[in-house]
């Protein structure tokens, strides 16, 4: 169950490109339909030099920018905004956190911290909420990524905030466990009895995970070039949606439970070992292309320097229990792909008989087609028989039973995933959050692939933009029969 709610919100990076897309936005739109608690205050800093006025301005500014204008109300606004103060801080001078805890004032009733910031300071930053008084048994902290690059950093991130906020008050943060969606696989699994007697290598012959982008770079350059794609996409969001997917059902809808049975998973994923590296994982580098119908140049034009970083890589993955043994999860991401696209595919095992065969019928194994973005909708593909009198023969075709969420749901406001990840934030309740032996057996599965590259000396092929990556990609699939789901 949620804990009582705070009082008080303290938004660090509070100039930044995430606070004014989604952060301001996200806690407006919960303003305006009577969510935040009554009388909580939220105290945005950041380098930047700004006093409350000048920062209503640049919040008011990004309301009008980023919210919907259907959405915007100037009553719901101007209250909002007399929420809204600042306070500057300069995250390694100690003596700026007095002057941040002075703002903040009293936190007996709550407080909650959201921290967007570099790894490099966070040792510096929790030092200084707890020479201020800002860590106490009355404050929590949700963390944005990145939390480390590798498994040896996170741990070192994550002692550091354990050192002043215990893991009861740590709440992680991957937006796409905010998605509903995301979350919509669960209700799909648990909610309904005819998936689960299927959901198990019995069942299922394949699973697909694919978040693919159309762009390149955009202002992203200094943290994706240190990054790459299996540090920035496969080590988060998509290892989390493949634990949904495998997870065992929890006993209930509560954070331990959920968060349990995903770590099961996380535990349970086979090393790739170095010698595999080379057969299972695929990475590539998007070069010149055209992409939405202009041409766009290669990662490294873009970049202006040479870099060895992967935009794209692909991954065969298995699961080593019971429910999922032989059952092979390719998860596959990239940047400059043909369409902007999340989704999770799910390949059923064809019928052990085909009855039609000897009258020219011919069948297709089922697919459940999970799609998070930029659509929301749950597709089955199943076989039908196409009208006739058959005199040529039984003609069987795929057909796709929609469930459109955005249609079903037309009356009921989409909210975007921060919405939801900072009310709960404020309410305590960490269902949707990750908890740090999920993280820890994330990188380790993580950094065993990377030890692999380094030891077969793997390089990222090239790919023209706007392609499916590299030709390898195709045939990490192809030699087990399989085709990436790209319609």
């Amino acid at each position: 169950m949620p804990r009582k709610p705070v009082g008080k919100l303290l938004l660090f990076g509070a100039t930044g490109d995430l606070a004014q897309r989604m952060l301001l936005p996200s806690l407006y739109g919960l303003h305006a339909d009577g969510l935040l608690p009554d009388g909580l205050t939220i105290t945005g800093t950041a380098r930047s030099e700004n006093d409350d006025a000048s920062y209503r301005a640049f919040a008011k500014t990004a309301l009008e920018k980023f919210v919907p204008k259907d959405r915007m109300d100037e009553k719901a606004v101007e209250s909002f905004l007399v929420r809204v103060g600042y306070q500057p801080l300069d995250a390694t001078d100690i003596d700026h956190y007095k002057q941040l805890s002075d703002k903040v004032g009293d936190v007996s009733g709550g407080l909650a911290i959201f921290l967007s910031t570099a790894p490099s300071l966070f040792e510096a930053v929790i030092r200084g909420l707890e020479g201020a008084g800002l860590a106490g048994e009355t404050v929590r902290i949700g963390l944005e990524k990145p939390l480390g690059y590798d498994l040896a950093s996170s741990r070192e991130i994550n002692d550091t905030v354990a050192t002043a906020f215990p893991e009861e008050r740590t709440f992680r943060i991957d937006h796409y466990l905010g998605k509903e969606t995301v979350q919509n696989i669960l209700a799909l699994r648990f909610g309904n009895s005819f998936f689960e007697p299927v959901w198990n290598a019995r069942g299922i012959d394949n699973v697909q995970i694919t978040i693919s982008e159309t762009v390149g770079l955009e202002e992203r350059a200094a943290y994706y070039d240190g990054a790459g794609a299996l540090r920035d996409m496969v080590a988060n969001h998509m290892l989390q949606l493949l634990a949904l997917v495998a997870m065992e059902p929890p006993a209930r809808f509560d954070g331990n439970a959920i968060r349990d049975e995903k770590a099961k998973v996380f535990r349970s994923l086979r090393q790739i070992k170095p010698e595999d590296a080379a057969r299972d994982t695929v990475t590539g580098q998007y070069g010149p292309g055209a992409s939405g119908g202009e041409i766009v140049r290669s990662y490294t034009d873009e970049l202006e320097k040479a870099s060895t970083t992967e935009t794209f890589v692909a991954i065969k993955a298995h699961v080593d229990n019971w429910r999922w043994q032989g059952v092979p999860f390719y998860l596959r991401t990239g940047k400059r792909m043909p369409t902007r696209r999340s989704e999770i595919a799910i390949q059923f095992k064809p019928v052990p008989h085909s009855m039609f065969s000897n009258r020219g019928g011919l069948l297709q194994p089922n697919v459940l087609i999970i799609r998070l973005q930029p659509e929301e909708y749950v597709q089955l593909l199943v076989m039908a028989k196409e009208p006739g009198l058959d005199r040529e023969g039984i003609r069987l075709r795929e057909v796709p039973l929609n469930l459109s969420l955005d249609a079903e749901f037309a009356g009921s406001r989409r909210r975007i995933a921060y919405e939801r990840l900072l009310l709960d934030l404020i309410e305590g309740d960490q269902t949707l959050f990750v908890r740090r032996d999920e993280v820890e057996a994330q990188w380790t599965w993580i950094d065993a692939i990377r030890e692999g590259w380094v030891a077969n000396d793997m390089k990222p092929k090239s790919y023209p933009s706007g392609s499916w990556g590299p030709s390898a990609a195709v045939a990490l699939t192809e030699r087990d029969g399989v085709t990436w789901q790209d319609d």
